[in-house]
């Protein structure tokens, strides 16, 4: 969404690059290519469409990254994960004067990622290398930033916490309206189709709940790789109007309160942005316990916290909400009160954030 002029992802680099002076993402793209915008500039490495240019995407980053570094004297390469993205930055920068900055948005040291693909264990051995390695690192909740701290110990810096701010503000774009529902009762989830959302969870949720005759129904934002199959579960279990797919929308902050329970099924979150939207949207939620869960919200004060993978308890909590009005408003306005002096608390973020990375600079040059 950074090569989107109108994104709020492009206005948030722009305020991270005023704040830096000067900020060169290298991203994956849909050409290859390169602009700028005021400080930011953007690198753009289109992947040939087999699998042997996926392969060589990485190499190819690390080599232009490269070429960035010595051309414009980068003194910090910040990586979006210790994983595969770590491994290039780290590569880029060796032999230079850049220091190494990683970020982890993920708890990928919950026991379900590592479980979840071959993929993801061999990304954990490769953050055993990288993390290390790296002269600061970024978190973006507690959960993860106590998790760092039990398996790397003094072998890593200090981590520092610093979060993501939610989008509260309506963009250009106009959300799309939701469609004439079947439904009542709206439960909104707001993901990426991806494994670890465990959104064919929330589905089984609604089936559950349609069979005991409750007026539900599941709008689901957001694309990814799971689309085909979960709409393939919604029809065989023959609640396929029951289940609608909106796509990816940017101005989730207009449509949230359309719907009267927002649902998280995740096995692992690192912060979970979505869960401060929800509640400054006024939507009470019913969630698994992942990231900012039982950091910020807890269970029966501010949501209605279940174990991963248990749809019985979701189905359940869901239940409370349709029968029980002054629940949904009490853990509604709860939520909207942590969740308004969180954002209180996030004073000039992207200050915060150059800080962090002049800081990774300097603890390492004396």
């Amino acid at each position: 969404m950074i090569f989107d002029a109108t994104s709020a992802v492009r206005a948030r680099m722009l305020s991270y690059a005023d704040a830096i002076g000067e900020l060169h993402i290298i991203s994956r793209g849909s050409r290859t290519g390169d602009e700028q915008d005021g400080k930011l500039f953007l690198h753009s490495v289109c992947p040939l469409p087999t699998v042997l240019g996926r392969v060589i995407l990485l190499g190819t980053i690390t080599r232009k990254a490269r070429v960035l570094i010595d051309k414009h004297h980068i003194e910090v390469v910040s990586a979006q994960d210790p994983f595969e993205y770590g491994r290039a930055a780290m590569r880029a920068g060796h032999g230079t004067k850049a220091k190494l900055h990683i970020q982890v948005h993920t708890d990928f040291l919950s026991p379900f990622f590592a479980k979840e693909s071959y993929k993801n264990s061999v990304r954990v051995r490769i953050a055993d290398v990288v993390l290390p390695r790296a002269n600061g690192i970024r978190t973006v909740s507690q959960r993860v930033k106590k998790s760092l701290i039990r398996r790397y110990g003094n072998r890593i810096s200090n981590p520092i916490v610093i979060p993501i701010m939610p989008e509260t503000t309506h963009t250009t774009a106009v959300p799309v309206p939701l469609p004439k529902l079947p439904f009542t009762f709206v439960i909104m989830a707001i993901a990426r189709l991806e494994k670890e959302k465990r959104l064919d969870d929330a589905i089984r949720v609604v089936e559950t709940l349609v069979k005991e005759r409750y007026p539900v129904g599941l709008v689901i934002v957001g694309e990814g790789q799971e689309r085909k199959q979960l709409t393939a579960l919604a029809e065989n279990l023959g609640i396929k109007e029951r289940v609608v797919f909106l796509g990816e929308q940017q101005n989730v902050s207009a449509l949230l309160p359309k719907a009267q329970a927002f649902i998280q099924t995740s096995s692992y979150e690192g912060y979970g942005r979505t869960y401060l939207e929800a509640a400054l949207a006024g939507v009470p939620m019913v969630v698994t316990d992942a990231g900012i869960i039982g950091e910020l919200f807890t269970h029966d004060d501010s949501a209605l916290v279940c174990a991963v993978g248990d749809v019985t308890h979701l189905a359940l909590e869901i239940s409370r909400l349709i029968e029980d009005s002054a629940l949904r408003h009490a853990l509604s306005a709860r939520a909207l009160e942590i969740a308004q002096k969180d954002v209180a608390s996030f004073v000039n973020l992207p200050a915060r954030i150059a800080d962090n990375l002049e800081k990774t600079f300097k603890l390492t040059n004396g």
